[in-house]
């Protein structure tokens, strides 16, 4: 019972992490591919509008429970963004995401055609 307590701590600690990334670009770092940098201002802030305001998260799409990934239909475009934990030097994968002291968060928003 202690172990399945601790889980779901760390999970929610990660998604709350992971939801400052994504709603408010606090905790790490946001990349857009060249797909969407490459579209007008006003599409990319649409983009970030619909990525911020998302909160479609369903045991299908999000099975882990750590609000890292999803696909929206965003203006006709399916846009993918997904969160990934990497070390402090950005090497390698977190030792542990739900410490925001030992893991960099980066968030990249691509086209879908581009993943």
């Amino acid at each position: 019972m202690e172990q399945t307590a601790n889980v779901n701590r760390r999970t929610a600690e990660i998604q709350r992490l992971n939801d400052d990334l994504r709603r408010y670009g606090r905790g790490g770092r946001v990349l857009i591919t060249y797909g969407v940098g490459a579209l007008s201002v006003p599409e990319v802030n649409r983009i970030f509008e619909a990525i911020r305001a998302f909160d479609g998260f369903t045991g299908d799409n999000d099975p882990f429970g750590e609000h890292d990934c999803a696909v929206q239909e965003i203006d006709g475009r399916r846009i993918i963004w997904k969160i990934d934990y990497y070390d402090r030097s950005r090497q390698y994968g977190s030792p542990d995401p739900a410490n925001p002291k030992v893991t960099c968060r980066v968030m990249t928003v691509m086209l879908a055609e581009e993943y």
